[in-house]
């Protein structure tokens, strides 16, 4: 339109949101989840070992530790000696065995050996948040997630650091950096904007050095060095 304002870093976020997704979009059209599962108790597992983890190392262990605990009972058959031995190459082998354990318990007791589908129902599993929930719910029950009031964006460091950077967002807590994208991102487009996110964030938009000189939308971000 005739005399409109060019869209710049400094316009509000409401007019630069839709072009910055636009063009992250195409700039990563296979975003997807990086790990490897089968189903939702895998998925669940995946993403418990992801924290503080690289994907690539999380699928190496997991290759074999999806052969050896195939169920929820699997995972309570065993010491949990053992099966943090199992996951040590991922880093907080105590704490991940105690909380996979622990959902695992959860699992069988209330939700008759099945990982529930709901956010509401999920984030009553130890040691899953919203971030996990969101990644299990998208990724295995993705008629639930179109449909579940409680659905929305998995906030992890990527996401958190590129939600920030853009001007998304101001905060630092998750569920409000959580709140503020999903006021900002269409509805439709949450589940895969996540990995978008989280594939500019680690080609491009890297912490603590971003190549801002590289990043399509750096004429959009408040951040950028360019």
């Amino acid at each position: 339109m005739a005399g409109r304002k060019p869209l710049g870093r400094d316009a509000p976020i409401a007019e630069r949101a839709p072009e910055i997704i636009r063009r992250l979009k195409d700039a990563y059209p296979s975003a997807s989840v990086a790990l490897h599962f089968t189903n939702p108790l895998e998925m669940l597992v995946a993403t418990i070992l992801s924290a503080q983890c690289t994907d690539e190392r999380v699928n190496q262990v997991t290759k074999d530790l999806f052969v050896k605990y195939r169920t929820p009972e699997d995972y309570l058959r065993v010491p949990e000696e053992e099966l943090a031995a199992d996951i040590k190459p991922t880093g907080f082998f105590n704490q991940k065995a105690r909380s996979i354990r622990g959902a695992a318990r959860r699992i069988v007791e209330a939700y008759e050996g099945r990982v529930p589908s709901s956010m509401a129902d999920l984030i009553t599993l130890p040691g899953v948040a919203r971030k996990t929930a969101n990644i299990v719910q998208g990724n295995s029950y993705p008629e639930a997630r179109e449909v579940d009031p409680d659905a929305g964006i998995a906030v992890d460091t990527h996401v958190r650091r590129l939600a920030q950077r853009l001007g998304f967002t101001t905060q630092q807590d998750p569920d409000k950096i959580e709140r503020d994208l999903r006021a900002v991102i269409p509805r439709e487009e949450w589940f895969r904007f996540t990995y978008v996110l989280i594939d500019h964030g680690r080609a491009v938009c890297k912490a603590p050095t971003p190549r801002c000189e590289v990043c399509v939308v750096n004429d959009l971000c408040p951040s950028s060095r360019v």
